[in-house]
């Protein structure tokens, strides 16, 4: 998929920190590839996406800038096993498509793809060298979502149960940061991981 010698996924639940120590590898001088940050832009006004969710979900779901109304497509689909399916066959491939054109972009000592749902997508074990977890305790990813948010504790557990438990990502992880908050902390172990990372990609 890239040019690059070693690739990693980093991942981890909502709230688990994966951007403070996404930013903490970029410091490094590691490339950084955002397939949220990329989904975002296919779905902002004038987003490829957009047409083909037009015409799949209704002007409903278009707000008047012509973005995606992500508030009201997450609650249509959130419950709604098929129309799921729906909206993830137009954004997967673009995405794909969008990372993959990234990747042979983005410069670095290696390439960090950072995506939320790689436990649940399936194919990123294929697709990257390794996989780094953001861990954190669930009640951390609750208090922390709640305060940056403002969501209820019944929405953000609702979210947690919709994707890979804790167990799943723990067990797919090759290497695992803890976020308990202290920045000094997690700076420590992503020094350590970066010395790593930089002999697999020699």
């Amino acid at each position: 998929m890239t040019l690059a010698a070693f690739t990693l996924g980093l991942t981890g639940g909502i709230g688990s920190g994966k951007s403070t120590v996404a930013d903490m590898f970029a410091e490094l001088g590691a490339g950084l590839i955002d397939t949220d940050l990329i989904a975002h832009q296919i779905t902002a006004p004038n987003g490829i996406a957009m047409p083909a969710i037009g015409k799949e979900f209704g002007s409903e779901f278009i707000l008047d800038s012509g973005a995606m109304n992500r508030q009201k497509m997450r609650e249509h689909v959130f419950s709604r096993p098929d129309e799921k399916s729906k909206l993830e066959q137009i954004l997967h491939p673009l995405i794909r498509a969008a990372t993959e054109s990234a990747a042979k972009d983005t410069a670095g000592s290696y390439l960090i793809f950072v995506v939320p749902l790689l436990i649940e997508s399936g194919t990123w074990r294929q697709r990257v060298s390794r996989i780094l977890l953001v861990d954190c305790p669930e009640e951390t990813q609750i208090e922390r979502v709640i305060h940056r948010n403002g969501m209820t504790r019944a929405q953000v557990v609702a979210i947690m149960q919709a994707q890979a438990s804790r167990e799943q990502r723990l067990q797919a992880a090759d290497d695992v940061i803890f976020n308990e908050g202290n920045l000094d902390e997690i700076r420590k172990q992503v020094s350590v991981l970066h010395r790593k990372y930089l002999l697999y990609s020699k």
